[in-house]
């Protein structure tokens, strides 16, 4: 039996400089054998994958960080400090580490092209294993941060500021923050594919736009989160209801509801047709 081909694979595919370009159709077929073969994997490969991701998603505050504190004062600083939001989802996308916003489209494709109840409820499973051990690593690296000398103090200033504004917003404004932020993680997975070598800028370019456009997106503000959580600057409720839930329904609005549906629809017709020949 072969392996199904995977999202790296395909770019490897796409490098060949006799490959032919993929079709939608062709990305659609990459990106659902690549969700199949999550959804195959042992709950404690997607648990400590998950662990790993949540973990060093905390590079993007890091980063983040490490900008707005030692750049100086200036209307460009802004647009400069937010591309080490893009550290985290590097490490984690090109280190095929389990995200859960990546799964919102990666694990979906599968379940909408067969509407199996099964692969419905194994869908759900894994979201409820990554998702969970996403934010088990965001604590276990914020205790570090707030309680440890891991983290030189002079960061620890720019990373309580940019955790106070990324749990900040209004619950239907963190929502609506979300949806884009969830679409453009969608976008990302929809086009490594035929990056054709330039998955790295792929990534950089629209993580960053989701820091430069303020966007929120539940992992990376599950780090910020627990590092106020953890020093008990941020109240269990207002984590819960104010940020993590309405950031968490409009990340899966914008990358399942809105991206994946739409990325189906282009090519549903053509599917139902190869089926039929």
């Amino acid at each position: 039996m072969t392996r199904p081909q995977t999202i790296t694979d395909a770019i490897e595919d796409a490098q060949d400089t006799e490959a032919p370009k993929l079709s939608s159709k062709e990305i659609f077929e990459v990106i659902r054998e690549e969700g199949e073969e999550e959804l195959e994997r042992p709950n404690a490969s997607l648990f400590w994958s998950g662990i790993a991701a949540g973990i060093l998603i905390s590079l993007s505050v890091l980063g983040e960080a490490i900008f707005r504190t030692y750049l100086p004062p200036a209307d460009w600083a802004y647009l400069v400090e937010n591309l080490g939001y893009s550290l985290g989802f590097l490490a984690v996308i090109l280190g095929r580490m389990q995200l859960f916003t990546e799964n919102t489209i990666t694990t979906v494709l599968p379940v909408v092209q067969d509407r199996s109840l099964t692969l419905l409820k194994r869908m759900c499973v894994l979201w409820m294993i990554v998702l969970g051990a996403n934010v088990i690593g965001a604590f276990l690296v914020a205790t570090l941060m707030a309680h440890t000398s891991a983290i030189p103090a002079d960061l620890l200033p720019a990373i309580e500021e940019l955790s106070r504004h990324a749990t900040g917003f209004p619950a239907m404004e963190g929502f609506q923050r979300a949806i884009p932020a969830g679409l453009l993680v969608a976008s990302i997975v929809w086009m490594l594919p035929r990056s054709e070598g330039f998955g790295f800028f792929v990534i950089v370019v629209f993580t960053w736009l989701i820091a430069a456009g303020d966007f929120t997106h539940v992992v990376a503000g599950s780090v910020e989160m627990a590092f106020l959580m953890v020093q008990g600057l941020l109240s269990p409720s207002d984590a819960v209801f104010q940020f993590f839930l309405p950031v968490l329904a409009g990340n899966i609005v914008g990358g399942t509801v809105i991206f994946t549906l739409l990325a189906f629809g282009q090519v549903r017709h053509e599917l139902v047709e190869e089926k039929d020949t």
